[in-house]
């Protein structure tokens, strides 16, 4: 029997350790401060460095591969990024390359009796929900991380504290949508980050994600700043659309739903406020990233 468990620690590990020692070395980081990084010792980083361990072709020209590490390594070298928080975000990328990417094919091709099983249970299901879940997940804390690093930020975040939430491909309520607990606030000029994604945290923003999506809009995230006519504008002249819709109804599906009727595409949704109600504004995108970065261009 062989288990995909030992194509991630036969092949994945020597390739994927070997690439990142080379990003750190490349970004002046000493053999040492590699290994400390890494767990390993230097002797080990000295392998991967040098070449001395036998590496994947075809994950060494893995392109989200390729993209992952250059992010893990920029984000390990400045210190934004931590061992643990690296290691999270890795172990959901071999989840993904398990259910039905690279690594998934490399086990098929190594054991080719799985293909009699096709059609009766998916061995490496590509659309699982726990995968969904870990993607989904993944996808907020690197947008949370735009957040944090982008100097500014709280001069968006309106009274009621933002949120950037990211809800699952079939999200059918809250529960579905992982946002920040407690939302994203300003802490002596920092948008602070109170604790780690979840699923069901947050009922407003996800509601109105959720509205959009029930009137026909494709995006799978949002995020709420303040309202500022200005801002608006300056999100219509880089291309976005952008709609308004009656903020002080208690029935947002109908409001969101009436205001994005003729456009369900528009991935701007605004409230000017009203009475006890803050004027904020929704940033719609594909995942959390990028409308993080939307965001972040208006800085």
């Amino acid at each position: 029997m062989h288990f995909i468990e030992e194509v991630v620690v036969d092949e994945f590990l020597p390739t994927f350790r070997s690439m990142l020692a080379e990003e750190l070395r490349e970004r002046s980081l000493t053999q040492s401060e590699v290994a400390d990084l890494l767990g390993i010792s230097q002797s080990a980083v000295s392998k991967y460095v040098h070449g001395d361990v036998e590496r994947n072709q075809r994950l060494l020209e893995d392109k989200p591969l390729q993209d992952l590490v250059e992010r893990l390594a920029e984000g390990l070298a400045s210190g934004d990024v931590t061992p643990v928080q690296a290691l999270v975000e890795t172990e959901v990328f071999v989840r993904e390359l398990e259910h039905g990417g690279l690594l998934a094919q490399l086990h098929e091709e190594a054991v080719p009796e799985l293909a009699d099983y096709e059609g009766e249970f998916a061995v490496h299901d590509a659309d699982s929900r726990m995968r969904q879940a870990e993607r989904t997940l993944s996808d907020v804390r690197q947008g949370l991380r735009v957040v944090e690093n982008t100097s500014g930020f709280t001069g968006l975040i309106p009274a009621v504290g933002s949120n950037l939430v990211q809800a699952l491909p079939d999200a059918d309520g809250v529960d579905d949508v992982a946002g920040v607990p407690g939302r994203i606030v300003d802490v002596k000029g920092r948008a602070t980050i109170p604790a780690e994604p979840e699923f069901g945290v947050s009922a407003h923003v996800a509601s109105v994600l959720l509205a959009a999506r029930a009137a026909g809009n494709d995006a799978l995230a949002t995020v709420n700043v303040h309202y500022d006519e200005e801002l608006v504008e300056d999100l219509e002249s880089t291309g976005h659309t952008a709609v308004e819709f009656d903020g002080e109804t208690t029935d947002l599906q109908t409001a969101v739903g009436d205001a994005l009727a003729d456009d369900p595409d528009a991935d701007v949704l605004y409230q000017t406020g009203g009475f006890g109600v803050e004027p904020i504004v929704y940033v719609l995108g594909a995942d959390a990233r990028a409308v993080a970065e939307t965001v972040r261009d208006l800085v």
